[in-house]
C-alpha cells in the first residue's frame, strides 16, 4: 500500500518521515485500534522475561495490539505473548517479506503472516542491512500510541525507538530495572528523563487506552 491509500495507518502518516510504500502480509485490520510498541534487549535477562509475563497478558486481553520488530529477545517474547493470550500483534521487519532475520524466527514470521500482520518498507528480495533496523524502528514507534521499553543498555536500538517516539510526541514507558544490570541502564535513564515507570499492567493500559476511558 502507498501513503495515499485509505488503508495506510493515519498515525504513521502523521510522522516526520513516513514510508511512501509499505509491503505487507496478513490482515490490515490489525492496524486499527490501540497499538503498543514493545522493544528491548536482544539478550533479555530472566528479570525481563518475568516482567513481560507479569505485564503483557492483561494488556493483550484489553485488545491492545503489540507491535515489535521480530528480532530475537524482547521482540520475540512480545509477539509470543500476543499469540499465547489470543491477542493481536504486528511485526515490522528490516528486510523484504521473503526474508526473515533472524532465520530462527521463520516459523514465527510465517504464523504472523498468516494470522496477524507483517510489514516492511523494503521490497521483495531485500536482505537485511545494518541501517535498515534503525529505519524500521521509526515505523514501530510511528504505528503506536505508546512505546514500552522493557530492558535496554545505554547505547541500544531500543533507545533509538524511544527517542523517535518522543520526537513524535508519543508516550514512552519503561520498566525499571536493577541498578547493577547493564541492560537496565537505558530504561532507568529513560525514567530519569521523564518516561513513565511501569509497575503493573494498569500503568500501560491507562496510557494506551486513555482516549477510550474519557
Amino acid at each position: 500500500m502507498t501513503i495515499v491509500d485509505a488503508a495506510y495507518p493515519e498515525q504513521l502518516r502523521e510522522t516526520y518521515a513516513p514510508p511512501v510504500v509499505l509491503y505487507y502480509l496478513g490482515d490490515l485490520r490489525w492496524l486499527t485500534g490501540p497499538q503498543l510498541a514493545v522493544v528491548g534487549s536482544r539478550q533479555p535477562s530472566p528479570y525481563a522475561l518475568r516482567a513481560m509475563r507479569r505485564l503483557l497478558p492483561q494488556v493483550v486481553r484489553q485488545q491492545v495490539c503489540l507491535v515489535s520488530g521480530l528480532a530475537q529477545g524482547v521482540d520475540t517474547l512480545a509477539h509470543q505473548a500476543a499469540l499465547a493470550h489470543r491477542g493481536k500483534t504486528i511485526a515490522v521487519i528490516g528486510t523484504g517479506l521473503d526474508h526473515c532475520y533472524p532465520a530462527g524466527n521463520r516459523d514465527l514470521m510465517t504464523e504472523l503472516a498468516h494470522h496477524h500482520l507483517v510489514i516492511s518498507e523494503y521490497s521483495w528480495g531485500t536482505t537485511g542491512a545494518r541501517h535498515h533496523f534503525p529505519e524500521r524502528n521509526r515505523i514501530i514507534a510511528g504505528l503506536s500510541q505508546s512505546t514500552l521499553v522493557v530492558e535496554a543498555a545505554r547505547h541500544s536500538g531500543s533507545l533509538i525507538t524511544a527517542n523517535i517516539a518522543l520526537q513524535e510526541n508519543r508516550n514512552v514507558l519503561a520498566v525499571p530495572g536493577s541498578l547493577d544490570n547493564p541492560n537496565s541502564v537505558g530504561t532507568n535513564e529513560l525514567i530519569l528523563a521523564g518516561a513513565k515507570p511501569i509497575l503493573n499492567s494498569e500503568h500501560i493500559i491507562e496510557e494506551v487506552l486513555v482516549d477510550k476511558r474519557l
